[in-house]
C-alpha cells in the first residue's frame, strides 16, 4: 500500500465513484466521500468512511464540504451527470444540470482546495473526464461540450498550479457498464449498441488507484482511445465518415 493519504471523492454514492472509496478505504487511507443518495452514505458510514450529503449545485452543500473536510491530499472528481438526446429535444434543465455538475462544481471544488494545496505546497487533483471530451458523437452535444471544458480547465490549472507541487491528473474513459448509462439513455439503445466496447468499472477503478499511487498527466481508457481522439484532431471529418455507424446512436 502506498502513503496513507487523505482523500476526496465525489460522486460516491454511485458507480465507479463508489467502488472507489471502499477500495480505497480497504488499502487504508482516510477517505471522504460526497453524494446524494443518503442511503449509500450511511454504508459507507458504517465502513469507516467521512460522508458528506451533497449536491452540487448548491452553495449551501459547499460551504458544508468546506468547513467539514479540511485539506486533502488527493480530490478525484467523479460526479457527473449526463442526458443523451439530440439538441432539438433536449430539456433547457438538463442543460444547466450537465454544465452545473460536470464543469462549474469541479471548477469550485478546484479553486477552493488548490489555494490550501498551494499553502502547503502539495497536492493532486484528478478529474473523471471522458473520451466525449475528445471525441464528439451525436446525442451527446452538451455532455460533450461539459467534459470539452473540463479537459480544458485541467489542462489550464495543470501550469498555474504546477510550481506549487500540485499535480493535475485527468482519467478519460469510453463508456463505462454503469447506472449512469441507464439514466442518460432512458431508451436503451445506447447501452445495447456499445454493449461490446463497455469498460467494467473495475477497469477505471484500478487505473485512478494506480494514479494516485503515480500520478501521470492524463490516462485514456481503453488505451487504443488515445490513438483515435489523435486521428480525430487532425482527420475529423474522415474519423466522422468511417466511424458513422458507432457514432450514429439512434
Amino acid at each position: 500500500m502506498s502513503k496513507r493519504k487523505k482523500l476526496l471523492i465525489t460522486g460516491a454514492t454511485s458507480g465507479v465513484g463508489l467502488m472507489l472509496a471502499k477500495e480505497l478505504q480497504t488499502e487504508g487511507h482516510e477517505v471522504w466521500a460526497t453524494g446524494r443518495k443518503v442511503q449509500v452514505l450511511e454504508e459507507l458510514a458504517q465502513l469507516g468512511i467521512h460522508t458528506i450529503q451533497a449536491d452540487l449545485t448548491t452553495e449551501q452543500s459547499f460551504d458544508e464540504l468546506f468547513h467539514e473536510m479540511g485539506t486533502p491530499d488527493t480530490i478525484v472528481l467523479c460526479a457527473g451527470v449526463g442526458t443523451f438526446a439530440y439538441i432539438t429535444e433536449l430539456e433547457e434543465g438538463d442543460m444547466t444540470q450537465m454544465m452545473q455538475v460536470n464543469v462549474l462544481a469541479p471548477m469550485v471544488l478546484t479553486k477552493h482546495f488548490a489555494i490550501q494545496m498551494k499553502e502547503r505546497g502539495s497536492g493532486h487533483i484528478i478529474f473523471v473526464a471522458s473520451q466525449a471530451g475528445k471525441v464528439a458523437t451525436p446525442k451527446a452535444s452538451v455532455y460533450a461540450a461539459s467534459k470539452h471544458a473540463i479537459l480544458g480547465f485541467a489542462n489550464a490549472v495543470r501550469m498555474e498550479l504546477k510550481e506549487y507541487g500540485i499535480q493535475i491528473t485527468t482519467i478519460n474513459p469510453g463508456p463505462i457498464d454503469t447506472p449512469f448509462l441507464d439514466l442518460a439513455d432512458q431508451t436503451g439503445n445506447y447501452r445495447e449498441k456499445l454493449s461490446r466496447h463497455l469498460l467494467s468499472p473495475r477497469k477505471v477503478v484500478s487505473t485512478i488507484i494506480k494514479a494516485i499511487d503515480h500520478p501521470v498527466r492524463e490516462v485514456d481508457l481503453p488505451s487504443y482511445m488515445s490513438l483515435t481522439s489523435r486521428l480525430y484532431a487532425v482527420f475529423p471529418k474522415t474519423v466522422e465518415t468511417l466511424g458513422k455507424g458507432f457514432f450514429n446512436k439512434k
